[in-house]
């Protein structure tokens, strides 16, 4: 079976790394992109199974990739799993609403990621 791949989508290098970290022991293979255009970029050269979202970012912010990616990639592929600071019900049900698959709050560990990217349909339910 093919590798799994996720975007790690924030302006953060802090944050990028230690996601990467995590989700690379899940087995995934990783790549970075720092606002959402770069992420719109990185899906175009090569869609990715997962991506992790940040929602405050400059140049285009993860509510408006998500958009522009569920309008240009459909509603399934890739996954998406926001992960950010907005805790506010009215974000998150945006977020969902716009085709999110997922929502983590910040700040996250390796077993909160796991369980979104398993409710999210990227890992398998662990035995």
């Amino acid at each position: 079976m093919a590798q799994r791949s996720c975007l790690v989508v924030d302006d953060s290098l802090v944050v990028r790394k230690a996601a990467r970290r995590i989700i690379e022991g899940f087995g995934f293979s990783v790549r970075e992109a720092k606002d959402g255009q770069e992420a719109l970029n990185a899906c175009r050269e090569s869609l990715p199974d997962g991506v992790l979202l940040d929602w405050n970012m400059p140049v285009m912010d993860g509510i408006t990739f998500l958009r522009a990616a569920r309008q240009e990639f459909g509603p399934d592929h890739p996954r998406i799993v926001f992960c950010t600071t907005e805790a506010e019900m009215t974000r998150i049900l945006e977020a969902l609403e716009a085709g999110a698959q997922e929502y983590v709050m910040k700040p996250f560990d390796a077993e909160i990621i796991r369980d979104k990217f398993t409710q999210a349909g990227l890992l398998e339910e662990a035995a």
